[in-house]
């Protein structure tokens, strides 16, 4: 009997169809990421602990959406500007509950130089005042709006600021949770409560929309409850995507700062009457996390999928050579081909093409795009050359999936599949993203086996989102702790319905969107 069972098993494993990733995402999800992430080439541990070493084919990609996010920012009338990595500590101290919130995962400098003592070098020349490594930068910024801003004439103030940022973490994950990582980081100030709160909302729709429109993921949008708040707000808004896992990830957030840090380092402007105000601020950002977030929501178990809008090579030529005598042939063609594509624009720049020109076997570096999640490869050999047309695979289908195309219309084909690819894969993660949201669990007891179903051995059970009835209290957010489930977020569409509360079983008006979360 254990002998038929194992016959059985193996054939069975035997079936599966092969994948470029081993393990599957049904296998170990977590694993599967990490092996995305190294199959593609994207990106390594440091040797600095919690760091990464961002690949070229990784750093290509946040250079893409920092162009993209980059513009949109702009369009609203925002201003690049840099201030210094490190920040005093006493800038810190002055704002309690921002102080409180990042304490245990600031790093800190102590020590200006190092000497020689024994063979050694150890740290000496202790600072008069310690620097903290910034782990965001409204302190310092604050202070510089102290010194820029006078006039309600000066008002507002809109500044971005790309950056790296360094925050201790003890279990780190590459494009998820590093101790150091790059992002964008928006501060402004306001003479009016109204228009800092605009403000606020203004940038979560930038990033709703850019990643939507350009890296093809849905998302849920809100305000984050007491407990999720950013420390020192008033209000933080966020993104919050569902990955393929069914976990949330936040893409995003968006924070109306009230006064706080105006008391906290005198930002004052004379208002119209002549009196003294306390300017109204915000501050807003996303990171290298999108790169983690489009990785969980497009790929499978092949490698990366990516949307051709954000692809730093939205299609790759595969010179195919039979013989050494006709390789001049055959890469007079590719080039050929690639002119062609390169005349033409989409979403407002020429299209990026490369030929894969490398001495190596066809197959090999067939599925090495395949893993780099390129949105299309074009074949070219000996026969195509005859016939005047290439070999066309989308990356959103079957690898085995091929269309030849005349080279006639193979620019408007090409910009047609482009278009579709992107469209394909905001279609697949919105069904992904509605299917897994629950909306019929009305009790604790439901919602505690809801989310104990997570269990690896448990994998056909329900998973995802729950969005339910919750009655505002935040010491009930601690009945959440246990479970490792969070509210996301308070969602910006509210059903305006009364109800029991999913927790306490109180009456409740708000809708709650509750996930475990990275």
């Amino acid at each position: 009997m254990h002998i038929t069972t194992a016959v059985r098993l193996k054939m069975t494993q035997d079936k599966k169809e092969k994948t470029a990733i081993v393990p599957t995402r049904n296998d170990d999800y977590p694993e599967w990421f990490q092996q995305v992430i190294k199959a593609a080439d994207m990106a390594e541990n440091s040797p600095v602990r919690g760091c990464m070493i961002i690949k070229p084919w990784g750093y290509s990609l946040w250079e893409n959406i920092q162009r993209e996010l980059d513009s949109r920012i702009k369009q609203t009338g925002h201003d690049n500007a840099y201030f210094p990595l490190f920040v005093p500590l006493s800038f810190l101290a002055k704002e309690a509950a921002h102080i409180e919130g990042f304490a245990k995962e600031c790093a800190v400098v102590t020590h200006h130089r190092l000497e020689v003592q024994d063979g050694k070098l150890i740290p000496a020349g202790p600072l008069e005042e310690p620097l903290i490594i910034r782990p965001t930068s409204e302190t310092i910024i604050g202070d510089a709006f102290s010194r820029w801003i006078e006039s309600w004439r000066d008002l507002p103030v809109l500044i971005n600021q790309w950056a790296n940022i360094v925050r201790w973490e003890m279990r780190t994950r590459l494009f998820l949770r590093t101790t150091e990582f790059l992002w964008q980081e928006g501060h402004t100030a306001h003479a009016t409560e109204g228009e800092a709160r605009e403000e606020a909302l203004t940038m979560l729709e930038v990033y709703r929309s850019f990643l939507y429109d350009v890296l093809a993921i849905p998302a849920f949008v809100g305000e984050k409850s007491p407990g999720e708040r950013f420390p020192g707000a008033e209000a933080t808004y966020t993104i919050e995507a569902m990955m393929q896992d069914c976990k949330a990830l936040q893409a995003g957030t968006s924070h109306y700062l009230g006064k706080n840090f105006a008391k906290a380092f005198n930002i004052r402007f004379t208002d119209p009457s002549g009196a003294l105000q306390h300017a109204y601020t915000t501050s807003w950002g996303t990171t290298t996390r999108l790169i983690g977030a489009l990785i969980m929501c497009h790929g499978d178990d092949d490698g990366l999928r990516l949307p051709p809008r954000i692809a730093p090579k939205q299609l790759v030529i595969l010179p195919i050579i039979p013989k050494p005598e006709l390789t001049a042939a055959v890469v007079s063609y590719a080039e050929e081909v690639a002119a062609l594509l390169r005349r033409c624009t989409l979403w407002g720049r020429p299209l990026e093409v490369f030929i894969d020109k490398r001495d190596r076997r066809g197959g090999e570096k067939n599925w090495e795009w395949i893993k780099k999640g390129v949105p299309i490869r074009i074949e070219v050999g000996p026969k195509d050359i005859e016939s005047r047309s290439c070999l066309v695979a989308r990356r959103d289908g079957s690898p085995k999936e091929k269309v030849a195309i005349p080279l006639a219309v193979l620019p408007e084909r090409a910009i047609e599949l482009l278009q579709a690819i992107q469209q394909n894969l905001l279609q697949q993660a919105t069904a992904f993203k509605e299917s897994h949201l629950f909306c019929d669990i009305k009790t604790f007891a439901e919602f505690k086996e809801f989310f104990a179903s997570y269990g690896a051995e448990e994998v056909d059970r329900p998973r995802g989102f729950v969005l339910a009835k919750w009655c505002g209290d935040p010491a009930t957010e601690e009945m959440l702790r246990d479970m490792k489930v969070t509210i996301r977020c308070l969602p910006n569409e509210q059903s305006h319905t009364a109800g029991r509360c999913v927790l306490t079983g109180r009456e409740a008006s708000l809708d709650a969107l509750f996930a475990k979360a990275y």
